[in-house]
């Protein structure tokens, strides 16, 4: 039989992976059967006409996944394989990724995905600069774990920042910082205990944390909206162990809960031994009055746990976000919990550590409150105009994202005939806990990651999609 394996020189894989690959194909399929003694590496070096290095290490790679050995002064022969009906086809390496070009140019949407954030105003040079200078701190702060709780020098200034944006007071002890929100639901309910307990939540309501207490077995409470947010008698008749509610601005409903339902809310939690996370997650850009205190600032009983993120105030790739642990789950978090070593980059929260000491963050802030408001005024401008009475606007006052109720089309067909345009628009129908799927459902905008052009010619796109539809 003749072992001469074509070597293809073009081939983006290395020549002796070439060889590796023909005698390992050989051997899987049986043409070469136990025992079968192969070329020598100088008889096969010169067959193939390339260097023996390149032959010995192909070999090599064979003798160290089992295919072939090597006896002593008698040459190079193929192992026993036990039966095994291997892969018919095309061979991919197990030792190195082979890269084709994508061929397909990809279609350019004007995307209203929520969750976005505005990169042509982010401060690239700043972030540079803060993560340069992480990188310079020689610390086992920032080259080891880190702390368990989290950056004590970013715990601290959150817990400035939390009080001077967000009423919020606390200690750094309070704080544990976690890698997205998601994470930081899945600690609560070990933390809680609230596997096979029930855990009331907002209907609609953010889908990314229903998934994670589904996933914990937690027995899902849904709990309707009222025009000014939750429904108190609903949640006072739920017996649930647990309260998620997105108070300052309702996800994605857009509603401000007011100041009675919030004593009635913490009265509910008090009376009932309960617990309510407050997901602050976009509570930095309201635009009409000032920003609304959390909830937690109006707790005096440790019945609130704070959940804030970096995600929309700052950027989503950080994956940072933070709770505030009422003081008498403290303990328990300390001695039950010693295990939980931390998830985010101890770089990363140094750099955001700098961030905000130097006074970064705050400016970031402010000056995208002014942005993504005048992103919005776009938007709703080019609603009025385009749109007109044929869409009814909801949840405008705060946040990077409002809802379009579009009361005599089917918004299914007009997200399809909107992608047709290049425009993509996104249902509601996630948010609602076990909602069929229907006609009756408001689509969702999000705007901070487009420029102000493209959200006018995305609206306008849309109104075409409309009367097409």
């Amino acid at each position: 039989m003749c072992l001469t394996p074509f070597i293809k020189k073009e081939d983006l894989n290395p020549i002796y992976l070439q060889i590796y690959q023909y005698f390992r194909e050989k051997i899987e399929n049986g043409e070469l059967s136990a025992g079968t003694k192969l070329p020598s590496i100088r008889q096969l070096s010169q067959s193939t006409n390339v260097s023996k290095n390149t032959v010995e290490l192909a070999y090599q790679q064979l003798v160290a996944e089992g295919y072939i050995e090597g006896r002593e002064k008698k040459g190079l022969f193929v192992l026993k394989l036990d039966d095994y009906q291997f892969p018919i086809g095309e061979n991919i390496s197990r030792t190195t990724l082979k890269y084709q070009k994508d061929e397909k140019i990809e279609k350019k949407f004007i995307d209203f995905h929520y969750g976005d954030i505005d990169l042509e105003h982010f401060p690239h040079k700043t972030w540079k600069k803060c993560l340069v200078d992480a990188l310079e701190i020689p610390s086992q702060e920032v080259f080891s774990y880190g702390n368990k709780k989290g950056h004590l020098g970013l715990r601290n200034e959150i817990v400035q920042y939390l009080f001077q944006a967000r009423g919020v007071q606390c200690s750094p002890d309070q704080i544990v910082l976690t890698a997205g929100t998601q994470i930081a639901t899945q600690l609560l309910c070990q933390l809680l205990s609230l596997r096979n307990n029930r855990v009331a939540l907002e209907n609609p309501g953010y889908d990314g944390v229903r998934h994670v207490f589904e996933s914990q077995q937690c027995k899902i409470k849904p709990v309707s909206l009222k025009e000014d947010g939750i429904c108190i008698e609903e949640l006072e008749n739920s017996s649930a162990r647990c309260a998620y509610v997105t108070p300052s601005h309702q996800f994605p409903m857009g509603m401000v809960l007011p100041i009675q339902k919030r004593i009635k809310l913490l009265q509910w939690a008090e009376e009932n031994s309960s617990y309510i996370i407050e997901d602050d997650y976009d509570g930095e850009f309201r635009y009409q009055g000032q920003p609304i205190p959390s909830l937690k600032s109006l707790d005096t009983n440790g019945n609130v746990i704070y959940l804030g993120t970096f995600s929309k105030a700052f950027l989503p790739a950080a994956r940072v976000s933070y709770l505030v642990l009422p003081e008498k789950l403290l303990e328990r978090f300390q001695s039950e919990f010693n295990f939980y070593n931390q998830a985010v980059s101890p770089f990363i929260q140094e750099a955001l550590f700098q961030l905000m000491k130097n006074g970064h963050f705050n400016r970031h802030i402010r000056k995208m409150r002014k942005i993504y408001q005048s992103k919005q005024k776009v938007l709703l401008e080019a609603i009025r105009k385009f749109l007109g009475e044929d869409v009814q606007v909801i949840g405008q006052k705060a946040g990077l994202h409002l809802l379009l109720n579009f009361n005599k089309n089917d918004p299914i067909n007009l997200v399809k005939q909107a992608e047709k345009l290049g425009v993509k628009i996104y249902l509601t129908e996630p948010y609602w806990y076990q909602k069929t799927s229907g006609s009756n459902q408001p689509i969702i905008i999000g705007f901070g990651g487009l420029s102000e052009a493209d959200i006018q010619a995305g609206i306008q796109k849309l109104a075409i999609a409309l009367k097409k539809y």
